[in-house]
C-alpha cells in the first residue's frame, strides 16, 4: 500500500518506494507498503508491526498526544499532524489553500517573528520542514532531547497565533504559482493531474494538492478567504501531536498542556461530496511539446481506508503480484522483451475512496496499446487462475518485512506513523490494519481483482511526445 503519492511540494519530504508515479502536489509518505500502530497507551509485543511503547492524552481541548518510545538516545521527531489537506478544500475557487499554508506557517507570530523562528531552529541544530498531501498537513522537527521545551513553545504558539500581512501573503500566492508552473514541466505530473479530473466528477480529490490552476493565479486575491480556512481546520480536535524517540512521556503531557491547554476548538466542518460510482471508463490522450517517452497511467476506483475490509490489504498484495519486479508481467515487459523501461503499481489510502494506480514509461510509441493490453490480460489471468497459497504467502511475508523497513529511525518511524494518524486519528489503527494481512486468502485475491479491475471502473492516459 502507498499512503501517499510521492510529491514536488516545496519543503516535502518525499521518500517513494514506487519508481516513476508522481501526483502533483502530493507530498509523500510516497511508497510506504502497509502501515501500522502499537497497541494504544500500552505499548506492543515483538509481534505487532508497530511495536514500540506507546503514551495517549488527549487535552480537554481536543486535542490528542503520541509519545512512542524509540531507541534513538538523544534525539527526538515532533510531528504536528493537521488532519486537513486538499480533499477539505470544497468551495469552488479555493483549491490550493491546505498546500499553501504549509509555506504560510514559516511566517512567524507576534512572539516569533519569521527569521526569530528560524534561528531558534538553528540554535537547537534541529531540522524542521512541512508537507501536504490530499489528507493531510504535517509539519516535523527533529532535535535533541533538551530542546524539546524549546519546540513545544515554538510550535504551540505558530498553530495558535500565526499572522500574516498582505505583502507577505501576496509574495507567498506568487512562489505558489511558481511551485506550480515548475512542476508542470514534468509530463508525468501532466498525466497524474489527468488521471484525476477525469477519474473523479465531485469528490475533491479531482484536484491535486497543488489546486486548479485557475485558484492558485487568483489566490493572492483571497487573503480573506486564507483566514477562514485557517480558523477552519488549525484547530486542536483536527490537530494531532506524535513526538518519537528519547523524550519521558510525562514531562512531554506537561508541556503540551501548558502551551496548548489554552487552544480554543473550532465549529464543525463542510462536508465532503461523495463520488458516485463511475459508469464507463475514462480515457485521455496527451501529447507533450518536448521530447519524452511515452507513458501509460491507470487508476481503478477503490475503497476507502479502513481497518476492517480485508479488501485494502488485498489490493496491496495485487500489486506485488502484477506489479513488481517479481511478478510475471513486469519479468516480460521490462526484462525479456524490453518494451517497457518500469512498471509499478499500488493502492492509494486515503480518508475516501481513491484509486489503485498502474504506471508504465515504455520505450517506443507504437507499443502503448500492446502495453496496455498486456496489463489487461495479466489481470484477467489473476482473475481466472488467482494465487497458489505458496506465493500468497511469500508476498504476504515481503510485505510485513517491507514495512518493518520503514521503522528504520526515530524520524522515519514518526514519518510513517503519521500516515495511520493522518488517516484514523489514531495511532493503533497501524496494528488493526496489519492484522488484515493474517485473512487474506486466494479467493479473496480473485475476487477482489474482479470487483476492481473492471473497464466500466478504469481511468486510462496515456502520454507520448509530438511528432
Amino acid at each position: 500500500m502507498r499512503l501517499f503519492k510521492p510529491a514536488l511540494v516545496a519543503g516535502a519530504l518525499a521518500l517513494p518506494l514506487l519508481a516513476g508515479l508522481t501526483r502533483p502536489g502530493k507530498a509523500a509518505l510516497g511508497g510506504i507498503p502497509p502501515l501500522p500502530p502499537s497497541s494504544g497507551a500500552g505499548g506492543g509485543s515483538v509481534s505487532e508491526a508497530f511495536p514500540f511503547p506507546v503514551k495517549e492524552k488527549t487535552l480537554a481541548n481536543g486535542l490528542r498526544v503520541y509519545v512512542v518510545a524509540y531507541d534513538s538516545p538523544g534525539l527526538v521527531a515532533y510531528y504536528s499532524i493537521v488532519r486537513t489537506g486538499s480533499r477539505n478544500e470544497v468551495e469552488p475557487g479555493k483549491s490550493g489553500f491546505a498546500h499553501f499554508f504549509e509555506h504560510m506557517m514559516f511566517h512567524g507570530t507576534q512572539k516569533y517573528s519569521a527569521d526569530a523562528y528560524n534561528a531558534a531552529i538553528k540554535q537547537m541544530g534541529a531540522d524542521s520542514n512541512a508537507f501536504t498531501s490530499d489528507d493531510l498537513t504535517v509539519y516535523h522537527i527533529l532535535a535533541g532531547k533538551d530542546a524539546l521545551p524549546k519546540i513545544v513553545d515554538l510550535e504551540s504558539d505558530r498553530f495558535q497565533h500565526l499572522q500574516y500581512a498582505n505583502p507577505d501573503f501576496q509574495k507567498e500566492a506568487r512562489a505558489v504559482l511558481g511551485e506550480y508552473n515548475k512542476n508542470a514541466s514534468n509530463p508525468i505530473e501532466k498525466m497524474i493531474e489527468t488521471l484525476y479530473d477525469r477519474a473523479f466528477t465531485v469528490h475533491t480529490y479531482k484536484h491535486t494538492t497543488m489546486g486548479f490552476l485557475k485558484d492558485i493565479e487568483n489566490m493572492p486575491n483571497e487573503i480573506a478567504y486564507s483566514r477562514q480556512f485557517f480558523s477552519r481546520y488549525y484547530r486542536p480536535e483536527n490537530v494531532v501531536l506524535l513526538v518519537v524517540g528519547d523524550a519521558d512521556p510525562d514531562q512531554v503531557f506537561k508541556l503540551v498542556e501548558e502551551n496548548y491547554g489554552g487552544w480554543h476548538p473550532g465549529g464543525p466542518h463542510p462536508a465532503i461530496p461523495t463520488e458516485p460510482p463511475q459508469k464507463r471508463q475514462q480515457q485521455a490522450e496527451l501529447i507533450w511539446p518536448g521530447p519524452t517517452l511515452p507513458m501509460l497511467v491507470e487508476g481503478y476506483h477503490t475503497p476507502a481506508f479502513s481497518t476492517v475490509n480485508v479488501d485494502l490489504p488485498t489490493l496491496d498484495v495485487l500489486a506485488e503480484l502484477l506489479f513488481s519486479e517479481r511478478a510475471p508481467l513486469y519479468k516480460r515487459l521490462v526484462i525479456k522483451e524490453q518494451k517497457v523501461e518500469s512498471l509499478s503499481g499500488s493502492n492509494d489510502a486515503h480518508v475516501d475512496p481513491n484509486l489503485f494506480t498502474v504506471f508504465a514509461r515504455i520505450k517506443k510509441p507504437d507499443d502503448i496499446a500492446y502495453v496496455e493490453q498486456a496489463i489487461n490480460d495479466a489481470i484477467a489471468h489473476i482473475v481466472k487462475e488467482g494465487v497458489d497459497e505458496r506465493t500468497l504467502a511469500e508476498v504476504l511475508s515481503h510485505v510485513k518485512y517491507a514495512f518493518a523497513g520503514q521503522l528504520s529511525t526515530a524520524d522515519k518511524t514518526a514519518y510513517t506513523a503519521s500516515a495511520f494518524v493522518a488517516l484514523t486519528g489514531d495511532l493503533q489503527s497501524i496494528n488493526e490494519y496489519f492484522a488484515l494481512y493474517d485473512k487474506v486468502t486466494s479467493a479473496d485475491v480473485q475476487r477482489v481483482a474482479a470487483t476492481y479491475f473492471k473497464p466500466v471502473n478504469r481511468t486510462v492516459v496515456t502520454l507520448k511526445a509530438a511528432k
